[in-house]
This record gives C-alpha cells, sequence and structure tokens, in this order.
C-alpha cells in the first residue's frame, strides 16, 4: 500500500509545482505602468505647465500614486530636448510623452526611445521618427479663424503684421491657416510675416516694439499663441498706438481671457485649445499601446474654438480642467 501512495504523492508535487510555475508567469505577465515622462518646448508657458501636470495626474489615475512621473523644459532648445529623451531611456520609462521642439529634428531620439522599447506620443505637434500616435488640436483651423476674425473686423481692408514661431508643426500649420485666409482677402495687406517671438512674451514685445518703429500704420496683428500676443499688446500699449490696432492669439488661455475682461483691452480674440484633454489622452492611449490596443486613428486632430471678447463675458475664463 505504502509502495502505491508514492508514485501518487510524487504526481501531486509535481503537479502543483506546474500549476504554481504558471500562475506565476502569468503574474508577471502582467503590465505595470511606473514610469512616465513628458518632455516640452518651454515650461514657462502656461500651457505647456498645465499639460506637465494633465500627464502627471493621468499617470497617477492609471498606475496609482507611485508612478514616477518625469516633467522637463526643452527650453526650445532640440539639442536639450535630445539630452531628456536619452535620460528618460536611461530611467526606464514606458510612455514619453512628448511636445517636440522641433517637429522634423527631434527623429532621431525618437527612434532611440522606440528601439529602447518606450511607447512615445506625440502631443500638441507632431514628432518625426516613429510616435505611435499623435495628439494635437486643429492648428490650420486655429490659425484661420482668428486671421478670418481680424479680416471681418477690417471689413477686408487694412494692415496687418504677423508674429510666427519655431518650426513644430502646430506653429507651421497656424501660419499656413493665415496664409489661406490672406489669400482671401486681396484688400489686406500683410507687412511682416517673418518674426519669430518663439511663443515668449517678452521676446515677442521686443519685436513687435521694432515693427511700430517700422510701420507707422498697422490695423492688427496676428500671433501665433497667446503669450506672443500679450507681448505685442503690451508693446503696443508703451507707443500709446492701442488706439490704432487689436491683436489676436491662439490658445484660449486664463492669461488672454483676464487680457480680453479689461476695459478697453485690445487683445480682441483667440483660438482657444484644450491642453489638459490633449496631454491626459496622449497618457491614456500610450497605456492602451503598452497593452497591445493600438489607435484607430494614429492622429487625433482636436476641434478648437474663436474666442472673443463677447465669449469673455459671458463667463469664459481659460481651460476647463476636469476635477
Amino acid at each position: 500500500m505504502k509502495r502505491m501512495l508514492i508514485p501518487i504523492l510524487v504526481f501531486m508535487i509535481i503537479t502543483s509545482s506546474v500549476f504554481a510555475t504558471g500562475e506565476m508567469e502569468a503574474a508577471s505577465d502582467e503590465v505595470v505602468l511606473e514610469r512616465v515622462a513628458f518632455t516640452c518646448q518651454d515650461l514657462q508657458n502656461p500651457f505647456f505647465k498645465l499639460m506637465g501636470e494633465a500627464v502627471t495626474k493621468a499617470a497617477h489615475d492609471i498606475g496609482g500614486p507611485d508612478v514616477k512621473v518625469m516633467v522637463e523644459s526643452a527650453d526650445n532648445d532640440l539639442n536639450k530636448q535630445f539630452q531628456q529623451i536619452d535620460d528618460f531611456i536611461s530611467a526606464g520609462v514606458q510612455i514619453i510623452v512628448l511636445n517636440a521642439a522641433d517637429s522634423e529634428g527631434i527623429a532621431p531620439a525618437v527612434r532611440r526611445a522606440k528601439e529602447a522599447g518606450i511607447v512615445v506620443i506625440a502631443s500638441d505637434v507632431t514628432a518625426a521618427g516613429g510616435t505611435d500616435a499623435t495628439m494635437t488640436s486643429n492648428n490650420f483651423d486655429a490659425g484661420y479663424i482668428v486671421a478670418e476674425y481680424i479680416a471681418e473686423e477690417l471689413n477686408g481692408k487694412g494692415n496687418v503684421v504677423a508674429l510666427i514661431g519655431d518650426p513644430v508643426s502646430a506653429s507651421l500649420d497656424r501660419k499656413n491657416g493665415f496664409d489661406a485666409c490672406m489669400k482671401e482677402y486681396p484688400g489686406i495687406k500683410v507687412l511682416s510675416d517673418t518674426q519669430n517671438g518663439k511663443g515668449r512674451r517678452e521676446l515677442s514685445m521686443n519685436l513687435m516694439t521694432d515693427l511700430l518703429t517700422a510701420f507707422p500704420k498697422i490695423d492688427a496683428v496676428w500671433c501665433v499663441n497667446d503669450p506672443t500676443a500679450l507681448g505685442a499688446e503690451l508693446a503696443i500699449k508703451q507707443a500709446k498706438r492701442d488706439d490704432e490696432m487689436f491683436v489676436v492669439g491662439v490658445d484660449g488661455s486664463p492669461d488672454a481671457a483676464l487680457s480680453m475682461k479689461q476695459p478697453g483691452s485690445i487683445f480682441a480674440a483667440s483660438a482657444a485649445q484644450d491642453p489638459y484633454y490633449m496631454a491626459y489622452h496622449a497618457v491614456e492611449v500610450g497605456w492602451d499601446v503598452m497593452n497591445g490596443k493600438m489607435p484607430e486613428n494614429p492622429i487625433e486632430l482636436i476641434p478648437v474654438k474663436l474666442i472673443t471678447q463677447k465669449e469673455v463675458k459671458e463667463g469664459y475664463a481659460g481651460w476647463a480642467i476636469p476635477e
């Protein structure tokens, strides 16, 4: 009887060991979110600061409070962004939400990240090199609708200057929208459209000061984003020419809304974006990709909306942040 029990016991031990090993392998196959990174053009810009906050919130909502989130500013320096991505690779991040300082120039860094097995989601601007998906506003429409606002306010006649941005898809697409609109209004003369304020208030103020000196008659100023428009507005006020012209921007930021709210404001309109959704959803899509679920549409164009002083008076105060 004892001889019969021994083989049975051995079989039971082996069987239980096999099942236990299978359970361990199944557990090891479970995807766990541990490290997420975000690099952007310039954290001095409230737009990108909010994106960083959204990336952090999404990572913690998905993976819990222990997920490590790295948020970095490239300060509009492509080489600096290269180094940040190399640091992310060394740190073993699983998802990079990338707001490229140069949409084409960033390609080698994206390829290095992909070769390291990292999911890369472009957010706000496109990025060459093989990203897994892109979340961006419809920037052509953004540039177009504020240009159209200018044209309609000027009744199709007047002098306009444009302050542009760095060579990233968002800035380039907005400028394309501006150009397309201006072609429809031959009575409007574009005096200057090559000055790059790099999306920054102080630099844009200095550039606008130079343009005011160069051109004695300006009716409107088209700006690539709201910080640019705020800088231009300040230069115009300092030159005491705020009774001659108005400015428009892109972002729909709280600062723009606050400026529009002031009595006698010359900040007339902005194309509102949704930076929080753009960055939060980028992490969600990255998590899906990590789990083998590729997006049906790798490029998601997020609609924009024209905001004028009328909408601000009716209660618009800037970007909506979900609770």
